[in-house]
């Protein structure tokens, strides 16, 4: 009975909606297993944008929870964290203090240049001690940065390379590069962690300033317009010239679950939708993430079958 369903599962792929045609690169997979259920140019290589902010979260995390340090902490705005562009919406400027918390949000929330330098150079001057003197020749934000390629080497992230903490690409940040696929393996992973889930599940956040000793307080909206619809619960927008709209979205449908004997299985369900390069990013990727749910219903009739060369 596989055979058959698989082989229906094969005819639906090349039926995928117009939407999917806005995206120069786009990929559907399962996060419980890492099967790619349907994908276009999936490993071109191409500018991310905020995207990346992604992995600036997640070393920001395991940097927090492996050297215990407090999320509360306060981190102030270096001065040449003011070169990295213009995505500035909360106007912070040099000396002022923000906790550590606040900054993931406007990261991952507003995608803000500032706030995503000021963390790396925060938690860079922090790893500075610990790393050789060749690499602290490269700075806190540098040693920081290569952190975010030591994640991607431990997650198989091949064909990517990170270059700095916000993904703005150019004659004076460099060309870094990722792939659709890539994304989603980093997606799938950040999405594991309930502390990285929770940020990026929040549609608005409250966050302060300190500024020459006055607190300000800023409102934060979420730029992913698909949280919350179609059970998308996160991750994160990303534009630049280059790159384009950039859009990753995880989705998670109530677990499956199935007597056996004695027993209970119980298989979680969720997808990540990543699209690169699209001219209309949430169009795009709503109608992707409908038609990945048929296919996974589908893919799991047939029993879920993994081919290692066709997954995460």
């Amino acid at each position: 009975m596989i055979r058959p369903l698989l082989a229906l599962l094969a005819l639906l792929v090349p039926f995928l909606p117009a939407r999917s045609q806005q995206a120069a690169a786009w990929i559907i997979a399962d996060n419980q297993t890492g099967a790619i259920l349907a994908s276009s140019k999936h490993d071109d290589k191409r500018q991310v944008a905020s995207l990346t902010k992604i992995a600036t979260a997640v070393v920001t995390l395991d940097w927090s929870e492996l050297a215990k340090q407090d999320l509360n902490q306060l981190a102030v705005v270096p001065t040449e964290a003011l070169r990295q562009g213009a995505v500035n919406p909360m106007g912070l400027q040099p000396g002022d203090e923000v906790s550590l918390r606040d900054l993931l949000y406007a990261s991952l929330l507003q995608s803000d240049n500032i706030a995503a330098y000021t963390l790396a150079h925060h938690v860079g001057t922090r790893l500075l001690p610990t790393v050789t003197p060749r690499m602290q020749e490269l700075g806190p934000v540098g040693v920081f940065v290569s952190q975010m390629n030591a994640l991607g080497r431990e997650l198989g992230l091949k064909r990517t390379l990170f270059l700095n903490p916000h993904g703005l690409d150019g004659a004076e940040f460099g060309m870094p590069y990722s792939t659709a696929a890539d994304m989603a393996r980093l997606a799938r992973h950040a999405m594991t962690r309930s502390s990285f889930r929770f940020f990026v599940s929040q549609k608005t956040r409250s966050v302060r300033i300190l500024r020459a000793g006055q607190e300000l307080g800023f409102e934060l909206q979420n730029t992913n317009k698909l949280l919350g619809q179609s059970a998308i619960d996160g991750v994160k927008t990303g534009r630049t010239t280059r790159a384009g709209d950039c859009l990753v979205v995880s989705s998670a449908r109530d677990p499956e679950t199935k007597q056996n004997g004695d027993q209970v299985l119980i298989t979680p369900r969720r997808l990540t939708v990543v699209v690169l390069g699209a001219t209309d990013r949430f169009n795009a990727a709503a109608g992707l993430l409908g038609h990945g749910w048929q296919l996974y219903d589908q893919w799991a009739a047939a029993g879920r079958p993994v081919d290692p060369k066709k997954s995460l």
